[in-house]
This record gives structure tokens, C-alpha cells and sequence, in this order.
């Protein structure tokens, strides 16, 4: 008797449960509502899912993880254009609205910057200060700079620009310090020259003979005329297609100057012949200076 009220028993709670799996699915019927339950119950408490819906947790191999290491810390040094640089300033000028920072990046090992470019420019180490110039100088006492370069006055930016190996690249501009920024001046350039400037070589070579700087359909900048052996040998202004300001001739080493003539200052000025300011002889002394000295018949 008991046991047909057992077997009974256990046939009709078959049926019953049976009929509850047809109405709707248990809550954990299978790995998937399992999964999903536990989704939920770990929403509550505010973690990460890491069921169906998340992307599976493998272990990376040794190797590989020790590469990933090697390529961040690479990509946390400081580069700039393919080059390992070093940050630096300078300060000047005074204190508060007087004050003149300079921000800039240099390069960590010498390299020598564009033979045609007519200005290069360095950090001086020993003096803290920027230095420009169309010569040589030393490596042990001078950065390369190159990066950006930003240059302030107070709290408001006077000038910022690139450096690319020593020379102005891409775009630079200057701002009158006021309160209202007002930009001055931009000009782009390409490794030192200006990027609009239209150059021309010696024929069948890639030396530099002329570099004719161009803005807004017109010649406007500064003009450059090399020698054959790389020598900047002309150097002046153009204003609306006129020559301005001082033109400087070079001799072929050096760079040092040979003669400095006077255009006018401006191109609404009345036009001139121009005459010579000053000249030098091959050793850099001076031996004419208009209206002040001429020593060139002691010369010949």
C-alpha cells in the first residue's frame, strides 16, 4: 500500500512538473539562463558581466605580453618627426607682463640641419638662451632644435611655431601681445625655406641656385641666391615685387658678407638706385661704411 502511494505519488508529480517546464522555461533550465541569471545578479552588484555577452579572458603568452611592454614603453618616449627630442625654456626680460618664456624641444644627439637653409637654429647650452644663425657652430655647445616652440610674454603668446633639424617648418605665426591676440604675421615653411617659394638648381644637379619666396600670386618674402659650391650668396627683401630694406652680397666662404646695399624701406616708397652702405673685406673687417669711413684704397 505504501509503496503504490509512493509510486503514485512520484508518477503525478512527474506529470506536474512536466507540465510547468511546457508553461515556461525554468530559471535555471540550462548553462545559458544560468549565465544570464548570474549577468543579473552581478548587475546588482554593480560588476562586470563576464557571461555569453562578454568576450572571453584568455592568458596571453609570456612572449607576447613582453613585447606589448617593449612597444608602450617606446611609445612613451619623446619624438617628434622620427626624432628622440628633450624639452627645454628660457626665461627673460623681467618679472609679470614683462616676463618673455620660451618653450621649445631639441634634439638629444647633433644632427646637422639643411646646408641651404639660410637661418638655423640652436639652443646655447652655456648661455640658456636661443641662437640663430646663417653659420656653423660648435655641437658640444649647441642643441639642434626641433619640435614645437612657443614663445610668451607675460601670459599672452608673442609667437609659436616648428622646428625641424634646426630650420622653421611648417607653419609659423606672431601675435601682438593685446587683449585682443591680434595675429601679425604667418608664414609656412618647408625645412627653412618658404613653402610657397619657387626654387630653382643648377642644371643637371639638386644644388640650390635661387629661392624666389612667392605670396598671394606675387614676389614677396626673402629672396636667397646660392653659390655652386652651397654659399649663400645674395640675400634681401621683396615687398610687392620690389626689393627692400638692406641686400646683403656674400662671398663665396663662410658666409661672411661682402657688400650691404640700400634699397628703399618700403615698397610705397619712392623708388631709388640703390648704394652701398657698407662693405667688408674676405677676413670680416669693415672698410667702407657710408658717411662715416672708407679704407678700400688701403686694400688694393
Amino acid at each position: 500500500m505504501n509503496f503504490s502511494f509512493r509510486f503514485i505519488f512520484s508518477v503525478v508529480a512527474g506529470f506536474y512538473l512536466l507540465a510547468l517546464s511546457g508553461c515556461g522555461s525554468s530559471k535555471f533550465n540550462s548553462d545559458y539562463n544560468l549565465n544570464r541569471a548570474m549577468q543579473k545578479e552581478m548587475a546588482k552588484n554593480n560588476t562586470v558581466a563576464m557571461a555569453d555577452t562578454a568576450k572571453p579572458m584568455l592568458e596571453e603568452p609570456k612572449e607576447e605580453v613582453e613585447e606589448q611592454k617593449k612597444k608602450k614603453k617606446k611609445r612613451n618616449k619623446r619624438y617628434f618627426m622620427g626624432y628622440k627630442v628633450k624639452r627645454g625654456f628660457v626665461k627673460s626680460g623681467g618679472k609679470g607682463d614683462r616676463q618673455i618664456l620660451e618653450t621649445f624641444s631639441y634634439l638629444r644627439d647633433y644632427e646637422e640641419p639643411n646646408s641651404y637653409a639660410p637661418l638655423k637654429y640652436f639652443f646655447d647650452v652655456k648661455k640658456k638662451k636661443i641662437y640663430r644663425t646663417s653659420g656653423e657652430v660648435d655641437p658640444e655647445k649647441f642643441k639642434v632644435l626641433h619640435g614645437p616652440y612657443k614663445k610668451k610674454q607675460g601670459k599672452q603668446v608673442v609667437e609659436e611655431g616648428y622646428f625641424y633639424v634646426g630650420t622653421k617648418h611648417l607653419r609659423w605665426e606672431r601675435y601682438r601681445n593685446n587683449d585682443d591676440h591680434t595675429l601679425v604675421d604667418k608664414e609656412h615653411f618647408e625645412k627653412g625655406l618658404q613653402r610657397d617659394a619657387i626654387v630653382t638648381y643648377y642644371d643637371g644637379t639638386k644644388k640650390i641656385k635661387e629661392v624666389i619666396p612667392y605670396e598671394f600670386g606675387e614676389v614677396q618674402g626673402t629672396y636667397y641666391r646660392f653659390y655652386e659650391n652651397g654659399q649663400l650668396e645674395w640675400s634681401g627683401q621683396y615687398e610687392k615685387g620690389r626689393k627692400v630694406g638692406v641686400w646683403i652680397k656674400h662671398y663665396d666662404f663662410r658666409n661672411r658678407r661682402h657688400y650691404e646695399f640700400q634699397y628703399p624701406k618700403t615698397a610705397y616708397d619712392e623708388p631709388f638706385e640703390p648704394f652701398l652702405i657698407k662693405e667688408y673685406d674676405r677676413h670680416g673687417t669693415t672698410i667702407f661704411e657710408k658717411g662715416k669711413l672708407d679704407k678700400r684704397s688701403a686694400q688694393r
